[in-house]
């Protein structure tokens, strides 16, 4: 497994090879440079010479190998400004390669070779690079020239390329020296830095790791200027947090859990401990299994919304969203209940409106009206009204079911969706209930990205509404 430490080791060694590619190149680079200036000032003194020549052809006839045609030739205008240090040479060469002239600074030389002659009369200018006879590389330009007389001459530039060398090893010199002194600092930099980054690091995770179940109520804490070591952090904070109330919520659920199974179960228990005290008539028997009867199907009631809570709870809630229209299905969830709200004496009204389809799954939003509807028939008195209204408020589906019933308090309005929570009143009015009804409609209104709100008035009545959002290519004025 790689560390951030070794990730910075091999960003130094592509530190290192990025230098001495960029140093190559600058070397190379600059030897191209240097060569085209030193290649430039010798055809630019060949060529000054060549109009000479071609001035006064008759100077090389009359004149010895050592007289200098004109001062111009022997101290150029830029010379003294421009590489001081290089000495440059002259020389004029008959076809056949004997010299005919040399200006002061050029060195007698023998005839020219016959490959030199035969390159120069192919390609007219030849650069090459020699050794002198001191062993200092020299640079010589041979120009073919044709003068007015039809005379034809080989003139020789030449240029020392001591400096030349010189300014090359310098520049090594100075592309070594700030590649390495570059080097050393980014490695010393890097590693101060990777020490920097991993000690707030190092004690975060020290700190997760020695955290305990027992330590949830702690958090982290980081010293550290920078933003980022800050947001981390936070977001582990946050995540702890979570994990905290996940876990409380986790504890106490099976806590209350277990409190709802011990009554049913203790009943069992007892029903069965007293029926094998003696023997017992047929009927005895028959009434303990019909009691035992009841407390197995309120063990089964409480069992199927544990069972459904535990699937919302899960990383991945079993719905399967699709455009769904709202109106038939409500209409078919009404046409079911009317019996039941007719053996209750309640009056079961829909008030349908052409609202957009939502993205919903068919069973589970039934499963939450029918939660709705079956607390509020169950909870208002007969003569009572419970009404369902579908509208469209702010670009969602609003669905509201309201009762005529008791209501309830102001109190015990946040706790309604919290799990096996009954308000008192609940409680006496009908004992068979699990608290689980109203959790398991938040729960299927979160996976649906909707929502869920309340509004009552003691001896009034309750509204709850559902809110899910409407697809907005079906969008219809309210």
């Amino acid at each position: 497994m790689k560390s951030l430490r070794s990730l910075i080791s091999w960003s130094a060694i592509v530190l290192m090879a990025g230098l001495l590619v960029f140093s190559a190149l600058v070397y190379a680079a600059s030897e191209i440079l240097l060569q085209r200036f030193v290649d430039g000032r010798l055809l630019v003194l060949a060529e000054t010479l060549a109009e000479f020549v071609d001035r006064h052809p008759e100077f090389f006839e009359q004149s010895g190998k050592d007289a200098a045609p004109t001062n111009e030739l022997t101290r150029s205008i830029t010379e003294p400004r421009v590489l001081p240090d290089v000495t440059h040479a002259l020389r004029v060469f008959s076809t056949d390669g004997s010299l005919l002239w040399r200006n002061p600074h050029a060195t007698v030389q023998g005839p020219l070779p016959p490959h030199v002659l035969e390159q120069v009369r192919l390609k007219t200018i030849l650069f090459e690079t020699l050794d002198a006879p001191d062993g200092t590389p020299a640079r010589h330009l041979f120009l073919f020239l044709l003068g007015k007389s039809h005379k034809r001459y080989i003139l020789q530039a030449e240029a020392s390329l001591l400096h030349y060398q010189e300014t090359l090893n310098g520049l090594v010199f100075l592309l070594t020296l700030g590649s390495g002194a570059t080097l050393i600092l980014a490695w010393v930099g890097s590693l101060g830095l990777a020490k920097k980054v991993m000690a707030p690091i190092d004690a975060l995770c020290t700190g997760a790791e020695t955290m305990s179940e027992a330590d949830l109520g702690k958090r982290l804490t980081m010293d550290s200027p920078y933003r980022e070591f800050r947001r981390l952090t936070q977001a582990v904070n946050s995540m702890l947090d979570q994990f905290q109330r996940s876990s409380e919520v986790q504890r106490n659920f099976c806590e209350i859990a277990a409190h709802e199974m011990k009554t049913p179960l203790t009943i069992l228990q007892g029903n069965l401990e007293v029926a094998l005290m003696k023997a017992r008539t047929t009927d005895e028997y028959r009434e303990v299994l019909l009691n035992n009867l009841q407390q197995v199907d309120r063990l089964i009631a409480l069992t199927r919304p544990l069972l459904t809570l535990a699937k919302f709870t899960s990383s991945k809630p079993p719905v399967n969203l699709v455009p769904l229209a709202l109106e038939p299905l409500i209409q078919e969830i009404v046409d079911e209940l009317t019996l039941l709200a007719d053996d209750h004496q309640i009056t079961l009204s829909f008030e349908p409106q052409p609202v957009p389809s939502v993205l919903g799954d068919a069973q589970w939003l039934k499963q939450a009206l029918i939660n709705l509807l079956d607390n509020a028939l169950r909870y208002t008195p007969s003569g009572g009204v419970v009404s369902i209204c579908l509208e469209t408020v702010d670009q969602q589906v609003a669905v509201s079911v309201e009762d005529t019933g008791h209501g309830i308090e102001p109190e015990n309005i946040p706790h309604l969706f919290e799990r096996f929570y009954r308000t008192d009143w609940a409680r006496a009015k009908d004992s068979a209930g699990t608290g689980l009804g109203l959790p398991i409609v938040k729960e299927i209104m979160d996976a649906h990205g909707g929502s869920i709100s309340v509004t009552s008035d003691v001896n009034k009545g309750s509204v709850f509404t559902l809110r899910l959002p409407a697809l907005a290519q079906q969008m219809v004025p309210a």
